[in-house]
């Protein structure tokens, strides 16, 4: 993989499927362009000579690299994983190097057509894309995603005293980044404390810097409907056990994005008990499988009622985090074992 960051979901699942090949008998290491720090003792640099060698290679797709090149010449086995490039019109308004880049990525992708032995992507709207590009034979094979980093964090005492004061947490974990709508949060905010309840508090957590120009649009959006700044937090990236008291102390997770490959966050606000309000674009209804509160079209109106219902009615909540808490059997340890063994059958 390109880049090898902490809390990443990319890494985190390229990690969990390591361990699973470990447990099944195969050696398996971890290659990256950029490594950060603290993981430099568990993932080794792309200029290793290991990483030209093994008898099977996954890459994991999802910005232009100069792996991309040197994955379409390796003697062994090639795994394409691909996990979705943001399409480039999201970005043109406010970062023209986001916008190249995008492409640029999509462009590299349509290099490796007739290059990989398989193709995957991590969700059936991922496996699309590689069949309309020519990619064969395709395949799915989901993020692995470690829950257990959100169920069995340790507590935060202090953060959790501010967060249980009686307000209304709505949640949204992601990278400020305009495919994911953030202006569409803040509208919703106006709409539910117009008409539903006036004890809310938004709560962004992740990257703010990631496009400065959509930020500050965000900005003066809360300026121009005169938001209070105490309801809306922006966290910044946080550490695990914050990002757990945050879903922990969630009353909803609302997810308004309008471009995702697969989308993580959904299944760990399942996994923290927390009822899901999600817009139904891309690859989030195929995420949800039929469970939490996904809606069409984006009615912010009718989404504010619903925040008010998931909040509010026991019976519904109950019902709701039930169905989640069925849905994340697709994503745990025996499944993603069964998927890793049909992946590795062509080439054993």
């Amino acid at each position: 993989m390109p880049a090898a960051h902490r809390g990443d979901a990319i890494g985190d699942s390229a990690r969990r499927v390591r361990a699973l090949l470990r447990g099944r008998g195969h050696d398996s290491e971890i290659f990256a362009l950029t490594i950060d720090e603290d993981l430099r003792h568990d993932v080794r640099p792309f200029d290793d000579a290991g990483a030209r060698r093994g008898d099977v290679t996954i890459f994991h797709f999802a910005v232009p690299s100069p792996m991309t090149d040197a994955f379409a010449t390796l003697p062994g086995g090639r795994v394409l994983q691909y996990h979705n490039i943001t399409p480039a019109h999201f970005f043109a308004p406010y970062d023209a190097g986001i916008y190249r880049l995008a492409r640029i990525g999509r462009d590299q992708l349509a290099t490796l057509v007739g290059h990989a032995d398989l193709a995957l992507g991590d969700s059936g709207y991922n496996r699309d894309e590689l069949d309309a590009l020519g990619f064969a034979p395709t395949g799915i094979f989901p993020v692995a995603v470690d829950l257990a980093r959100i169920t069995a964090a340790p507590r935060r005492p202090a953060l959790e005293r501010v967060l249980g004061d009686g307000l209304i947490n709505l949640l949204f974990v992601g990278r400020i980044a305009p495919n994911k709508c953030i202006e569409d949060h803040i509208r919703l905010a106006e709409h539910y404390k117009r008409y539903v309840d006036s004890r809310y508090r938004f709560i962004f957590v992740g990257r703010h810097d990631a496009v400065p120009k959509y930020y500050a649009t965000i900005r003066a959006l809360m300026e121009r409907y005169q938001m209070p700044a105490d309801r809306f937090w922006f966290t910044g990236p946080v550490p695990d056990t914050d990002l757990a008291a945050f879903y922990r102390y969630a009353s909803v997770y609302v997810s308004l994005s309008e471009h995702e490959g697969f989308c993580v966050p959904l299944l760990e606000a399942m996994a923290a008990g927390v009822p899901v309000l999600a817009y139904g674009a891309a690859a989030v209804p195929e995420t949800m499988g039929g469970a939490g509160c996904v809606f069409t079209p984006k009615d912010l109106e009718y989404a504010a009622e619903l925040i008010g219902l998931l909040a509010y009615d026991d019976g519904l909540r109950a019902a709701i985090i039930a169905g989640q808490r069925a849905r994340l059997s697709a994503f745990g340890a025996t499944r993603m074992e069964a998927h890793l063994d049909a992946l590795l059958a062509p080439f054993l």
